[in-house]
């Protein structure tokens, strides 16, 4: 009898192992799923950038062409219709960075206000800024073009560069880390030195919110960068187009020039690599912030 004990006792041991053993290749091999299904565009849009435009049509879309004619290609992008595509990316980079650097500082100081501030209405006013996070992006374009409209801002760049300064879910952002990253006592401290309440937010809150500031201005910019319905609204004007608005166009055009087809994949390509280029190199920092405000 004592013999079969140790046997009865492995058992369950093995049933268990089993069944950790299923759920890690069953959670591995769905990550693996979500990974190819979001990987597969941009690998396909890697293996278009090599190709002429008879090739994309005729060939597998998951293999490069024999002859790679990546450089070629990019070359023929910023050459198409006077080198307009330079001129596109140069205005989407002006959108991306000036909207997300006014929008991080302007959710960074209300986030700190909402959290360190205790003032009339604080929360009703807090909720009436989250119900902006409810709202989708498209449900208020038109309002802004017809106010855009009024005060004849549209077709410029402040009727693209204006709305994107606002990120209510930055907000929420920022006074989610501001109550876990910046100590009271430390800003007590700084008032009794004689500091006021904007040094102390400048010196003191915004430097320990540094990394929530930068998560908040990568969603920004990667959401003004990918814009696309305010601009096709906003803007007639094509040296003001931005990236994913000038593609359109030139997409909407392959009926009189077959090769906007090529050069539209090729553009769609280089559109990611500034994304690609500011992601990599801060996304520890980015990582590291998050855990940081999470810890404390």
């Amino acid at each position: 009898m004592s013999a079969a004990a140790p046997a009865t006792d492995a058992t369950p041991r093995a049933t268990q192992g089993t069944a950790w053993w299923l759920r890690r290749s069953t959670g591995t091999a769905l990550c693996a799923i979500a990974a190819l299904y979001t990987l597969a565009p941009l690998i396909w849009l890697l293996f278009g950038v090599t190709k002429t435009l008879p090739e994309l049509y005729s060939s597998n879309g998951f293999s490069p062409s024999a002859g790679f004619h990546v450089f070629g290609n990019i070359a023929d992008l910023f050459r198409q219709d006077d080198g307009v595509f330079a001129r596109w990316i140069l205005n989407t980079a002006v959108y991306a960075v000036g909207g997300a650097a006014v929008a991080t500082l302007l959710s960074v100081a209300a986030g700190y206000a909402f959290d360190k501030f205790d003032f009339k209405g604080r929360e009703k006013w807090y909720a009436v800024v989250i119900a902006g996070v409810l709202v989708p992006h498209t449900a208020i374009v038109v309002p802004l073009y017809l106010m855009a409209a009024q005060v004849r801002m549209t077709d410029t760049l402040w009727s693209v560069l204006i709305p994107v300064m606002v990120n209510p879910f930055g907000v929420y952002l920022a006074r989610a880390y501001s109550s876990g990253a910046v100590p009271g006592e430390l800003l007590e401290a700084a008032r009794i030195d004689g500091a006021g309440e904007l040094r102390t937010f400048f010196t003191v809150g915004l430097r320990l919110m540094g990394p929530g500031a930068l998560t908040i201005f990568l969603f920004q910019f990667i959401a003004i960068w990918n814009n696309f319905f305010l601009p096709l609204v906003m803007l007639t004007d094509n040296d003001l187009f931005t990236i994913g608005q000038g593609l359109f166009t030139w997409n909407s055009a392959v009926g009189q020039n077959p090769d906007y087809t090529r050069l539209v994949v090729v553009g769609s390509a280089v559109a990611t690599i500034p994304l690609i280029l500011l992601f990599i190199p801060l996304q520890r920092r980015w990582r590291a912030g998050l855990a940081e405000g999470g810890i404390r």
